[in-house]
């Protein structure tokens, strides 16, 4: 089969009838299908029900300390669990409630209100605010950004990571970007992970604003499909040796990893940084939901054991992952209307399909009772300048629902396509 660039009038007329008529067919079928969200299928919470056994009135007489009041920054405990996830000691991390969002946000906040731990003044009262954020990328890192009028600078996603010489130009020039968003391991939604080059070059560069911070997301830590999947370095120690210490908030939470209702939170950083965060959340609170914390540490007992319960999830996960992309590649291979990436792990496939088609594309799959995430939703503002990225998220629907949906979606991509074409 020919692509369809390639193809004279009749061909294309005849694969969009055929495509039509798949779509209608589709419609008939009354399906509602959701792959808007990440979210873990039932099978996967499953998968932690046990967590929910390990504090019980019985078996709490001698914690009586986490019932009170106090330890702000969490757990002793559970900052040894943590601190192997996030390569950190247990004095550069602080363990918190069930969203790591809910941290990221609430540093934001207190930097407009108070500036950071090397800020001249409070972030609000600069003239300006900007953050750099990578696209395609995370939309509710964008929303935090929306939500206290911060401007976004978009930077295109490399296969190693953002575009690190557009990076290093703004930051040097710029003292109003005071931060970058990142998902450095499987990044939402392409699934790449930054390479050793550019976490070195993230941690060294030379910044205009001296209170210049990554916010490094790492919320797929370990959420790996593969036997051999690949490393992240160390942001944190990389800013030590280049002497920039205080440059990172790296963040991670239990949320794909147990419940996303009820898991566990953290934030890593420069012990610095930490004593500071931690003089500002006294205030705030007079402790966390030590319990839930109590619940993470007897479940999984360590390290060791979170790799193990992960695998359990990659079995639940990978032949999604490996369905979508049969289907996308027996679909829509031989036509030259979509790319799409195979990652390794985390929770997405994002693809391209020609420019200024994504909206129609995904308009038509909902008609058809799939409801994808809106275009435009990986792109700051929700505004994708070629209106062409989808982020498929195939966790939480059953494998035939999600062989299901992909078909709709190709059907809705070769319809849209050759429409373009005619």
């Amino acid at each position: 089969m020919s692509e369809l660039k390639q193809m004279n009038h009749a061909n294309l007329q005849n694969l969009h009838d055929k495509a039509k008529e798949a779509f209608e067919a589709a419609k008939k079928e009354n399906l509602s299908l959701n792959m808007a969200r990440g979210k873990p299928s039932p099978e996967q919470l499953k998968l932690s029900l046990e967590l929910l056994n390990t504090v019980t009135a019985d078996n709490m007489d001698d914690h009586f300390s986490v019932l009170n009041y106090g330890m702000v920054d969490g757990l002793p405990e559970a900052k040894e669990l943590f601190k192997e996830l996030l390569e950190v000691n247990t004095e550069e991390i602080i363990i918190g409630g069930n969203a790591s969002l809910n941290i990221m946000h609430d540093l934001i906040s207190k930097a407009l209100i108070k500036g950071v731990i090397d800020s001249d003044r409070p972030w609000g009262k600069e003239d300006h605010v900007k953050f750099i954020a990578p696209v395609p990328g995370y939309d509710r890192h964008f929303t935090i950004c929306e939500q206290y009028d911060i401007e976004m600078i978009s930077v295109d996603m490399l296969e190693d990571g953002p575009d690190m010489d557009k990076v290093e130009e703004l930051v040097r020039n710029d003292a109003s970007i005071k931060g970058i968003w990142c998902v450095p391991k499987y990044s939402n939604p392409e699934g790449i992970t930054y390479s050793d080059e550019v976490v070195d070059r993230l941690a060294k560069m030379e910044t205009k604003a001296k209170d210049f911070k990554i916010f490094w997301d790492n919320a797929y830590a370990v959420h790996d499909l593969t036997d051999n999947p690949p490393t992240l370095k160390n942001m944190l120690e990389a800013c030590k040796q280049a002497d920039n210490p205080n440059r990172v908030f790296m963040f991670a939470s239990t949320s794909k990893i147990t419940f996303p209702g009820s898991g566990v939170a953290a934030v890593a950083a420069s012990k610095e940084n930490i004593d500071f965060i931690n003089s500002q959340l006294s205030v705030q609170t007079i402790g966390p939901d030590k319990v839930n914390q109590l619940r993470h540490v007897r479940f999984f007992q360590n390290y060791d054991n979170i790799l193990t319960h992960m695998k359990k999830h990659a079995e639940i996960m990978k032949p999604k992952f490996d369905k979508v992309i049969e289907i996308l590649h027996s679909k829509l291979d031989s036509y030259g209307i979509a790319s799409w990436t195979e990652p390794e792990g985390g929770y997405f496939i994002s693809l391209d399909t020609m420019d200024n088609c994504a909206s129609e594309v995904i308009r038509l799959a909902r008609e058809a009772g799939v409801t994808l995430t809106g275009a435009g939703a990986a792109f700051p503002y929700g505004q994708d300048p070629r209106d062409r990225n989808i982020r498929i998220a195939p966790s939480f629907p059953s494998l035939g629902e999600v062989e299901k949906a992909i078909d709709v979606l190709c059907t809705c991509i070769i319809l849209v396509s050759t429409e373009k074409f005619l």
